[in-house]
């Protein structure tokens, strides 16, 4: 069985840049403002709490825009830009499509869903598109290779 990649394409990757350009630069605003109205250190200490979570959006973003799965025979290998996993498919109990509503809009993204351990999102799969036909075909991929794997 031939090993298949599961990630963003160049168009996508670009898109989620320009938002994640668009965050950071409202992110360094914002600190930009505590940092101009802050008073005594409690102020400072607030600029810098937020200033650690603001690199860690930031950073969780770039991750998750250049994360990528490896379908193999043994399983799922997820890459990441700080993490490597590999989830063998005898652990692999279901792909399901996760809906989130945010403010910004709904959002939709794909999970595993393991055997007695928490679900984990799949890396290169989320869109805030209604009809995506590309987070389609990543599903039917990763359903099929799961089905050969398990000789179903």
């Amino acid at each position: 069985m031939p090993e298949v990649w599961i990630g963003f394409n160049s168009d996508d990757r670009r898109r989620y840049w320009w938002r994640n350009g668009i965050g950071t630069t409202a992110l360094a605003g914002v600190m930009m403002a505590m940092s101009l109205t802050a008073r005594g250190p409690v102020g400072w200490w607030l600029v810098g709490v937020f200033g650690i979570f603001s690199v860690a959006v930031v950073f969780g973003t770039i991750s998750s825009a250049y994360g990528q799965v490896l379908l193999t025979a043994t399983g799922l290998e997820f890459r990441t830009f700080v993490n490597r996993r590999l989830i063998p498919w005898s652990e692999v109990a279901g792909i399901e499509r996760r809906q989130r509503v945010t403010r910004s809009g709904i959002w939709w993204d794909l999970r595993v869903i393991r055997v007695g351990r928490r679900p984990l999102t799949i890396p290169g799969t989320f869109t805030n598109r209604t009809m995506d036909a590309e987070l389609d075909r990543k599903q039917t991929v990763i359903h099929e290779r799961w089905s050969l794997a398990i000789g179903g």
